[in-house]
Protein backbone atom coordinates (compact mmCIF):
# COMPACT_ATOMS: atom_id res chain seq x y z
CA UNK A 1 0.00 0.00 0.00
CA UNK A 2 1.31 3.63 -1.01
CA UNK A 3 -0.63 7.14 0.78
CA UNK A 4 0.01 10.02 -1.10
CA UNK A 5 -0.32 13.80 0.59
CA UNK A 6 -0.72 16.86 -2.17
CA UNK A 7 0.04 19.87 -1.06
CA UNK A 8 0.94 23.22 -2.45
CA UNK A 9 -2.27 24.27 -4.26
CA UNK A 10 -4.14 27.65 -4.19
CA UNK A 11 -5.20 31.07 -5.70
CA UNK A 12 -2.89 32.49 -8.23
CA UNK A 13 -3.17 35.52 -10.83
CA UNK A 14 -2.61 34.14 -14.40
CA UNK A 15 1.24 34.25 -15.22
CA UNK A 16 1.89 33.62 -12.10
CA UNK A 17 3.74 29.94 -10.41
CA UNK A 18 2.99 27.32 -7.72
CA UNK A 19 4.71 24.40 -6.81
CA UNK A 20 2.84 21.37 -5.63
CA UNK A 21 4.26 18.97 -4.08
CA UNK A 22 3.59 15.41 -3.15
CA UNK A 23 4.80 12.97 -0.68
CA UNK A 24 4.44 9.38 -0.54
CA UNK A 25 4.22 6.73 2.16
CA UNK A 26 4.00 2.76 2.80
CA UNK A 27 5.67 0.79 0.51
CA UNK A 28 7.50 3.60 -1.43
CA UNK A 29 10.39 1.06 -2.37
CA UNK A 30 7.97 -0.49 -5.20
CA UNK A 31 6.76 3.08 -6.62
CA UNK A 32 7.79 3.08 -10.12
CA UNK A 33 5.91 6.13 -11.84
CA UNK A 34 4.53 8.67 -10.29
CA UNK A 35 2.74 11.48 -11.75
CA UNK A 36 0.33 14.28 -11.88
CA UNK A 37 -3.16 14.56 -13.08
CA UNK A 38 -6.25 17.33 -13.05
CA UNK A 39 -9.68 17.08 -13.33
CA UNK A 40 -11.61 20.67 -14.25
CA UNK A 41 -15.39 20.98 -13.64
CA UNK A 42 -17.00 18.97 -16.39
CA UNK A 43 -13.76 17.75 -17.71
CA UNK A 44 -12.28 14.63 -17.64
CA UNK A 45 -9.24 13.56 -15.91
CA UNK A 46 -5.87 14.40 -18.11
CA UNK A 47 -2.20 13.64 -17.45
CA UNK A 48 -0.56 16.39 -16.48
CA UNK A 49 3.04 15.16 -16.11
CA UNK A 50 4.80 12.08 -15.22
CA UNK A 51 8.01 10.94 -13.86
CA UNK A 52 9.46 7.51 -14.75
CA UNK A 53 11.92 5.17 -12.81
CA UNK A 54 14.53 5.46 -15.99
CA UNK A 55 14.09 9.30 -15.40
CA UNK A 56 12.06 9.65 -18.56
CA UNK A 57 9.63 12.21 -18.16
CA UNK A 58 5.89 12.96 -20.07
CA UNK A 59 4.09 15.76 -20.52
CA UNK A 60 0.41 16.83 -21.36
CA UNK A 61 0.49 18.96 -24.19
CA UNK A 62 -1.31 21.65 -22.99
CA UNK A 63 1.82 22.32 -20.54
CA UNK A 64 4.93 21.57 -21.84
CA UNK A 65 7.33 24.17 -21.87
CA UNK A 66 5.07 25.80 -18.60
CA UNK A 67 5.64 22.81 -16.29
CA UNK A 68 8.19 20.91 -14.98
CA UNK A 69 8.24 17.46 -13.07
CA UNK A 70 10.53 16.34 -10.70
CA UNK A 71 11.18 13.82 -8.28
CA UNK A 72 13.10 13.01 -5.18
CA UNK A 73 13.72 9.45 -4.64
CA UNK A 74 15.30 9.73 -1.16
CA UNK A 75 12.30 11.26 0.08
CA UNK A 76 9.99 9.31 -1.60
CA UNK A 77 8.70 12.83 -3.40
CA UNK A 78 7.38 14.05 -6.41
CA UNK A 79 7.16 18.16 -7.10
CA UNK A 80 4.88 19.80 -9.84
CA UNK A 81 6.33 23.49 -11.14
CA UNK A 82 4.19 25.67 -12.85
CA UNK A 83 4.77 28.41 -14.60
CA UNK A 84 3.02 30.74 -17.05
CA UNK A 85 0.01 29.40 -15.23
CA UNK A 86 -3.60 30.12 -17.39
CA UNK A 87 -7.01 30.51 -15.96
CA UNK A 88 -7.35 26.85 -17.86
CA UNK A 89 -4.83 25.74 -15.52
CA UNK A 90 -7.61 26.31 -12.75
CA UNK A 91 -8.72 22.40 -11.38
CA UNK A 92 -8.07 19.97 -8.82
CA UNK A 93 -4.90 18.36 -9.08
CA UNK A 94 -4.19 14.65 -8.57
CA UNK A 95 -0.74 12.82 -7.68
CA UNK A 96 -0.54 9.54 -8.48
CA UNK A 97 1.84 6.53 -8.33
CA UNK A 98 2.26 2.83 -10.07
CA UNK A 99 3.43 -0.08 -8.11
CA UNK A 100 3.52 -2.95 -10.49
CA UNK A 101 2.71 -5.80 -7.87
CA UNK A 102 -0.71 -3.45 -6.21
CA UNK A 103 -1.62 -0.88 -9.20
CA UNK A 104 -2.10 2.84 -9.07
CA UNK A 105 -2.69 4.77 -6.03
CA UNK A 106 -4.24 8.78 -6.14
CA UNK A 107 -3.53 11.25 -3.67
CA UNK A 108 -6.97 13.59 -2.11
CA UNK A 109 -6.32 16.34 -4.91
CA UNK A 110 -5.45 19.76 -3.87
CA UNK A 111 -7.08 23.23 -5.64
CA UNK A 112 -5.66 25.03 -8.28
CA UNK A 113 -7.11 28.33 -8.92
CA UNK A 114 -5.82 30.75 -11.51
CA UNK A 115 -8.25 33.72 -11.37
CA UNK A 116 -7.48 37.71 -11.49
Amino acid sequence: QVQLVESGGGLVQPGGSLRLSCAASGSVSEIKTMGWYRQAPGKSRELVAASFSDGSTNYGDSVKGRFTISRDNAKSSVYLQMNSLKTEDTAVYYCNALVYSTGLYWGQGTQVTVSS
